[in-house]
């Protein structure tokens, strides 16, 4: 049973005028009209209405007092998380040598009508190369062919998939690493070979390799119709580009690869012949997050006492990278002689630091800056934890990042103002929506985390701490589900659905992959807190698709247009994994769906008198299987979750 704070003073503002009242008789008997237009009642009114005011902050004490106790022990809110999304920066014409794009370049959306312009930035340089076409291969049941010294030559015809197995494949060549380039693969084909495909599904892949597997390229058009007739094929290719010996030519591959259709028999009658291919270069992709960097900042002067805090001008303030630090300038010795700067380390606290050690907080909720306290134990002996900047000197930071928060998760094609000068560059945009974004952490949800972290401790032993520390490493994790091994050796699951902030009706099944960062982040900070003997496989859940048609009566007051619109929505909203299930914090684990459940749902709705008849549908969420109908009840597995797809709700009056 959970302690009940005190009440300090529960009288209200009815209860203090009443008081007053009653008074009156004893010391101004002469005072007879008590009426609400006398104006000494009213005076009596406004002095209880600020009397009530005192005592709503007296009661704020112990939630106060609360609080203070969390920072106490080192509770702490929790910053913003930026949302991320890759950025398409495209030129104006290829380019004649390459084009650097630096990290912190910035990006925003238009500036609405009393609105904040949002900003991203990207994190890393990008390098757009001007493709050098220097080798061309092809691949036949593992065999190599090289097509080389053809490029280039008239009638000349080179078949893209000699022996129509799959995995043949042909091979592009490049000098320099296109990684995240966009480029443009102009194909000149002829004859009628290559025809009995599906233009708008070829069975083929474009790939690059990053030095360990072959990437997929995301093919952004392709009017050549699957090397059908003659066209363009635009490509983003993604994550590194490393050089590869096939024999003995060394290049940057990018391939075409023949794979199984998605529709049995789909495939090419006879192999597609090329008469030439050229590469341009239109522009490339990279990764950016929303925030917004701020510059070189004076905290003010050092007081040389422990503990000191310096508060920077903005916040929340998202995780340091590398020379985004604290520097201490000291007081000069000689006139006209500029002392150098000192850099400091940021720790996550002082209980390990030396009085030596030049290190420091950095909070990114608040943005405070401490130096390390000065304790005395219970023999007597001070200890200075983390060393302090001596007196006027002057506390610097060298720059910082502030920003993140839910506001981040745009929708695709919204970044589309560029903020920094960037040579050649005609447009930029995201191609995908951001992700991720989630606001900094309230004070009534640390009121409730702290104890549980204080309980639970620190390790990860049970599959409720493995669950718990997975939405504290990462606020991009909406919901996590461990499962136990199976046998002595295998690895931990650890079932993670990502946080994402799209509305349910557009949903889809690709929306819920784990992005490469969010993994990495979890993995290591499990890694610190798990047994040496316990392994960890990061995964997603299998979701289940679920159709539901139904019929409902609606009351003759009301539009049809609305009540369909607002049933299905409805619909949505309840079979969803992040925000869906009768609690609304995602479907449950473990929870099956029945037919009375949508019953209760559609019978909520604004307008529905009463809902007629239910049918359920198991979904295929990538569309390649006729939706099949089941019964009163569909079971899920221990890994399994529930997503809404085509709900079609009939409205009768």
């Amino acid at each position: 049973m959970s302690l009940v704070a005190p009440n300090l003073d529960d009288r209200r503002f009815q209860d203090i005028v009443d008081e007053a009242k009653r008074r009156i008789a004893r010391h101004c008997p002469e005072w007879t009209d008590h009426n609400v237009s006398d104006p000494g009642v009213a005076l009596i009114e406004l002095f209880a209405w600020m009397t009530e005011m005192i005592l709503y902050r007296l009661n704020q004490v112990p939630d106060r007092l609360y609080i203070k106790f969390l920072e106490l022990v080192g509770i702490e809110l929790a910053s913003a998380s930026p949302a991320r999304t890759d950025i398409l920066f495209t030129l104006a014409a290829p380019p004649d040598s390459s084009i650097r794009v630096p990290a912190g370049t910035q990006v925003g959306t238009e500036r609405g009508h009393g609105e904040d312009q949002i900003v991203f930035m990207t994190d890393t340089d990008l390098m757009l190369v001007k493709p050098n076409l220097t080798a061309l291969l092809t691949r036949t049941d593992g065999r190599f062919e090289n097509h080389t010294e053809e490029l280039g030559l008239e009638n000349t015809q080179i078949p893209v998939f000699p022996s129509l197995h799959v995995d043949d494949a042909m091979y592009l060549g490049f000098e320099e690493g296109l990684e995240g380039n966009l480029i443009r693969v102009d194909i000149e084909v002829s004859g009628a070979a290559g025809r009995g495909i599906d233009p708008r599904n070829p069975p083929r892949v474009w790939q690059s390799w990053n030095g360990r597997d072959w990437t997929n390229a995301r093919v952004l058009s392709d009017t050549s119709d699957g090397f059908n007739t003659t066209g363009e094929v635009t490509m983003l290719l993604k994550g590194r580009h490393e050089q590869l010996a096939i024999g003995p030519v060394r290049a940057h591959w990018v391939r075409a690869k023949l794979v199984e259709p998605d529709v049995p028999g789909q495939t090419y009658d006879t192999p597609p012949l090329l008469d030439s291919v050229a590469v341009t270069g239109l522009g490339g992709a990279v990764a950016a997050h929303h925030a917004e960097p701020a510059p070189r900042e004076l905290l003010g002067a050092s007081t040389g006492e422990p503990g000191q805090v310096h508060v920077v001008r903005r916040a929340p303030v998202l995780p340091r990278r590398g020379g985004e630090r604290v520097e201490i300038v000291p007081v000069r010795r000689e006139p006209g002689v500029d002392e150098e700067p000192v850099s400091w380390r940021e720790v996550a606290d002082f209980t390990d630091a030396t009085e030596a050690d030049k290190v420091y907080t950095w909070n990114g909720a608040t943005g405070e800056i401490r130096f390390g306290p000065r304790v005395i134990n219970r023999e007597g002996r001070v200890r200075q934890y983390g060393a302090v900047p001596d007196e006027e000197a002057q506390i610097w930071v060298t720059g910082y990042r502030y920003g993140g928060g839910r506001r981040g998760n745009v929708g695709a094609n919204k970044l589309t103002v560029p903020l920094s000068a960037i040579q050649s560059v005609d447009s930029v945009k995201n191609l995908e929506p951001a992700t991720g974004g989630v606001d900094a952490e309230s004070v009534d949800n640390a009121k409730v985390r702290g104890p549980l972290y204080l309980r639970g401790g620190h390790r990860a032993v049970t599959a409720k701490d493995f669950e718990r520390l997975t939405l504290a490493a990462a606020p991009g994790a909406a919901r996590a589900r461990c499962l136990p091994p199976a046998k002595n050796g295998d690895p931990v699951r650890l079932l993670v659905v990502p946080r994402v902030d799209i509305a349910p009706e557009s949903l889809k099944l690709q929306n819920l992959a784990l992005p490469p960062d969010l993994t990495t982040q979890i993995q290591g900070y499990l890694d610190d807190r798990r047994l040496l003997t316990t392994q960890i496989r990061i995964d997603t859940p299998s979701y289940q698709g679920i159709t539901v048609v139904a019929e409902v009566h609606a009351a003759p007051t009301v539009r049809p247009e609305k009540v369909r619109e607002d049933a299905e929505k409805a619909l949505y909203e309840f079979v969803n994994p992040v925000t869906g299930g009768p609690s609304g914090n995602g479907w449950p684990f473990d929870t099956d769906l029945s037919i009375g459940d949508i019953f209760s749902v559609l019978r909520g709705v604004a307008g529905v008198i009463r809902a007629e008849t239910v049918h359920m549908f198991l979904a295929d969420l990538r569309g390649q299987q006729q939706p099949e109908e089941v019964g009163q009840r569909v079971r899920l597995s221990r890994e399994e979750l529930f997503m809404s797809v085509s709900h079609r709700v009939v409205v009768r009056q």
